[in-house]
C-alpha cells in the first residue's frame, strides 16, 4: 500500500491530511471504485488536456462529464486529451490508469470543477492500483491551492451518493427487477449447433433456411465483393460449404438472430445502423488479428460482433436514459462513453445498476444466454483499459480493433487508446496493423451495405 513518490513527498511537504485505504489490485479506476465500497459520488478523477501551450489537469467528480465547449469558453483554449503515451511519460512514478487529481505534485496547472469546491469529502487514486487517498473538503482544497475554479462539466438532474454494487448484485438485480429478454429460439438452436463437433453444414443450413428473412441475409452475405467467390451460390448450404465456412455462417447467423430480441431505435451514433457498422467491422479485425496471432479466427469473430451487446440491452430496457445517452454522445465525442453512461444513469433511479457500462451489462446478459467465455469476457471487459485476466486475448483484440476503427470514425468513443501497447501484449508487429487496414478499407463498401441491410 503506498502513495506515488511525488504525490507522497508534496502532501508531506504541504502537511496536508489524508488517509489511505488499502484494495485489492484492480485494473483501473472503474474497478477500484467499485471495490472500494466507497460511495461513487465521493470519488473524483483527472482528465489530462494539451495544446500548444502545454498539459492542463481538469479536476472532476467520476460520475460526470466534461463539458468542452464550456471549456474553450472559460479557458479560451482548444485543449485534447493526452494520449496514453503522453501521459506515461509525464507520470512516470504513477502506474496507468491511476493518475491522482493533483495537478500541483507535478507543477501541473489546475481547473477544478465548481462543485468540488463545497465537497465534504473526496476519495481519489493515489497514483497506485492498490491505494485510494480519502480527504476532508479542506485538506482536498488546500492540496489544489491556485486552482482555476469553474463550470467544467455537464450538468445532470443532481447528484446523489450510493453504495459501489459488485457485478454478481448487478446481474441479481437486473434479472430480478427487469424482464431481461432471453436468447431468441432460432439463436438458441444455433449455438447448440455449434457446440456439436459432428454439425454439418446441411443442417446449419435446414435451420437458417427456417426465416426467410435471415436466408436472404446470409445469401447475400456470400454473394457480396468480400468474398469474390466466381461461380454461382443457390442455397444457404452452398454458402456454407463453397464461401463462407461453417463457423463464420453460424455466427453470423447467430447475431442476426439474437438482435431480435431488442427494440432500439435505427438512428443517432448508439442505434442499431451505427450498431451493425460497428459489430461488423470490429469483428473482421478480430478476425484477421486472430489469424496473425496464432488465436481462434472463428472466436474472435464473434467476440468483435457480439461485444457491444450490452447497449442494445440498455436500449431495450430503458429507452428514455438511452435516448439521452445518444444524444450526449453526439454532442460530446471527446468523453468515454463510460462517463457519459454514469451522467444519464449516475441521476437515474436504476443507478445503482447501470453505473458499472454497458460492458459489464452485455457480459451479464451474455453469461445468462450461456455464450462461450471468451465472448462474455469481451463483452465485459472491452470498457476497461489495461485488462488482465481470463481470455486476455479475446479482449485486447477488441479492444484493439476498436482502436483501429476509432481513426476512422468507427464506433461509438472516439478517445485516443494506447494502440503501440495493444499490439505489443498480442505478440503483433507494428507492420502488421497497416496490413489489416488496408483489408479493412478493401472490404468498406461490402461491410457498410452488409450492415445497412441487417438493421433493416
Amino acid at each position: 500500500m503506498a502513495l506515488s513518490e511525488r504525490l507522497s513527498h508534496y502532501l508531506a511537504r504541504k502537511g496536508i491530511s489524508y488517509q489511505q485505504i488499502e484494495i485489492a489490485p484492480v485494473s483501473n479506476l472503474d474497478a477500484a471504485v467499485l471495490a472500494s465500497g466507497k460511495p461513487q459520488h465521493d470519488f473524483i478523477q483527472p482528465t489530462l488536456l494539451i495544446d500548444i501551450n502545454g498539459v492542463v489537469m481538469a479536476v472532476h467528480r467520476f460520475d460526470s462529464t466534461l463539458d468542452m465547449d464550456t471549456l474553450h469558453q472559460f479557458t479560451g483554449r482548444r485543449l485534447q486529451p493526452l494520449t496514453a503515451r503522453q501521459t506515461a511519460r509525464l507520470f512516470g512514478d504513477c502506474e496507468p490508469g491511476f493518475v491522482p487529481p493533483v495537478g500541483n505534485a507535478w507543477d501541473l496547472p489546475v481547473l477544478i470543477d465548481e462543485d468540488l469546491t463545497t465537497a465534504d469529502q473526496v476519495v481519489f487514486s493515489a497514483g497506485t492500483n492498490d491505494t485510494l487517498v480519502v480527504m476532508d473538503g479542506r485538506s482536498f482544497r488546500l492540496a489544489l491551492a491556485g486552482a482555476r475554479e469553474g463550470h467544467l462539466v455537464i450538468r445532470g438532474q443532481g447528484n446523489g451518493s450510493r453504495g459501489a454494487l459488485s457485478l454478481d448484485e448487478v446481474a441479481d438485480k437486473l434479472q430480478k427487477l427487469y424482464r431481461l429478454p432471453p436468447m431468441p429460439a432460432l439463436a438458441l438452436r444455433i449455438l447448440r449447433l455449434t457446440a456439436n463437433t459432428e454439425a454439418t453444414a446441411r443442417e446449419l443450413a435446414e435451420l437458417i433456411e427456417f426465416d426467410p428473412s435471415m436466408t436472404a441475409q446470409i445469401m447475400r452475405y456470400a454473394r457480396s465483393a468480400l468474398f469474390n467467390y466466381p461461380g454461382q451460390i443457390n442455397s444457404v448450404q452452398e454458402a456454407v460449404t463453397r464461401v463462407l465456412g461453417f463457423d463464420r455462417v453460424a455466427h453470423i447467423a447467430m447475431g442476426i438472430a439474437s438482435v431480435r430480441a431488442f427494440d432500439v431505435p435505427r438512428g443517432g451514433m448508439l442505434g442499431m445502423d451505427n450498431f451493425w457498422r460497428h459489430s461488423l467491422y470490429c469483428a473482421f479485425l478480430c478476425q484477421s488479428l486472430a489469424a496473425r496471432s496464432g488465436r481462434d479466427k472463428g472466436l474472435a469473430y464473434l467476440c468483435g460482433l457480439l461485444h457491444n451487446f450490452g447497449l442494445l440491452l440498455v436500449g431495450h430496457l430503458f429507452p428514455s436514459e438511452f435516448q439521452e445517452l445518444n444524444a450526449l454522445r453526439e454532442i460530446n465525442p471527446e468523453a468515454s462513453m463510460h462517463s457519459l453512461e454514469q451522467e444519464v444513469f449516475g441521476h437515474s433511479e436504476r443507478q445503482d445498476i447501470l453505473a458499472v457500462g454497458h460492458g459489464a451489462i452485455g457480459g451479464i446478459l451474455h453469461r445468462l444466454w450461456q455464450l462461450p467465455e471468451p465472448v462474455i469476457k469481451a463483452a465485459g471487459m472491452h470498457q476497461h483499459p489495461g485488462y488482465h485476466g481470463e481470455h486476455e486475448e479475446y479482449v485486447l483484440m477488441v479492444q484493439l480493433a476498436n482502436a483501429l476503427l476509432k481513426e476512422q470514425g468507427i464506433g461509438d468513443e472516439f478517445n485516443p487508446d494506447d494502440i503501440p501497447a495493444l499490439t505489443e501484449a498480442l505478440g503483433l508487429e507494428p507492420a502488421t496493423l497497416a496490413l489489416v487496414q488496408e483489408e479493412i478499407q478493401a472490404v468498406a463498401t461490402d461491410l457498410d451495405v452488409l450492415a445497412s441491410s441487417l438493421a433493416s
